[in-house]
C-alpha cells in the first residue's frame, strides 16, 4: 500500500511537470506567433507603402484589410522603420502602429497621435532618449523631422493628451512594458516637436512639457 502511494505521488509530480512544460511551450509559441505576425504584416505594409508613394490611394496591404498605409515612421538611432496605419482599433494595432482618428494627420499642423502595442511595434519607445530624431513621412508629402522632448506615464483617462493646437507628434503605448497581462490603466507617452531648419530644436511648447503625468525624463 505504501508503494502504491509513492508511485501515485511520482505520477502526479510527472503530470504536473508535463503540464508546466506544455504551458510554457504554449506561451513561447504564442509569443512567437505574435512577433511573426507583426513582422510579416510590416513586410506586406512596406510593399503597400511603396505603391501608395508611387501615386496609389488607400492601398490595402491584403484584400480583406480594413486599413491602409498612412505614413512611415523612422527612428534612425534605433534602426526603426515602420508603416503607420489608418485607424487605431485593436484589429489594426495587431498589424502595426495606428493613427488615432480625430487628431492631426501626419504632415498637417496640430497634434498627430499614433498608438501601438508595447510588446511589438512600440516596444522601442522605452529606448527613446531626449533629442532622438523621429522622421514621419506622410503618404503624399515629404518627411518631417521631430525631436523627442519628454516621456511620461499617464492614466488612460488623460484625454487632454489628444488636444489639438500645438504641432506635436505624440506616441502612446500601454505601460509597464513588461506587464504579465495586457491592458491596464497606464500609458507611456512620448512627446516630440518639429525640428527647425538646420537641425536646431526649438523650446518645447507647454503642451509637450506638462507635468500631468509621472515624468520618466525630460
Amino acid at each position: 500500500m505504501k508503494w502504491c502511494r509513492v508511485e501515485s505521488g511520482v505520477r502526479l509530480r510527472r503530470l504536473l511537470a508535463a503540464l508546466l512544460i506544455l504551458g510554457g511551450s504554449w506561451q513561447v509559441a504564442a509569443g512567437g506567433y505574435i512577433q511573426a505576425k507583426a513582422w510579416l504584416a510590416q513586410y506586406l505594409l512596406q510593399s503597400a507603402w511603396q505603391t501608395t508613394r508611387a501615386g496609389g490611394e488607400r492601398i490595402r496591404p491584403w484584400p480583406w484589410a480594413d486599413t491602409w498605409s498612412l505614413a512611415r515612421l523612422r527612428v534612425p538611432r534605433l534602426a526603426v522603420d515602420q508603416v503607420v496605419l489608418s485607424g487605431a482599433s485593436g484589429r489594426t494595432l495587431a498589424f502595426g502602429p495606428g493613427h488615432l482618428p480625430g487628431t492631426a494627420l501626419p504632415g498637417q499642423a496640430g497634434n498627430s497621435v499614433i498608438s501601438g502595442h508595447r510588446d511589438t511595434h512600440f516596444r522601442f519607445l522605452r529606448d527613446l532618449r531626449p533629442g532622438d530624431r523621429l522622421e514621419l513621412t506622410p503618404a503624399n508629402g515629404e518627411g518631417l523631422m521631430y525631436a523627442v522632448v519628454s516621456a511620461e506615464v499617464h492614466d488612460q483617462s488623460d484625454l487632454w493628451l489628444l488636444e489639438q493646437g500645438q504641432t506635436l507628434l505624440t506616441l502612446i503605448t500601454c505601460y509597464p512594458f513588461d506587464a504579465l497581462t495586457p491592458g491596464g490603466p497606464e500609458r507611456f507617452v512620448i512627446r516630440a516637436i518639429p525640428v527647425l531648419g538646420g537641425g536646431a530644436i526649438p523650446p518645447p511648447p507647454a503642451a509637450a512639457t506638462s507635468t500631468g503625468g509621472r515624468r520618466v525624463y525630460l
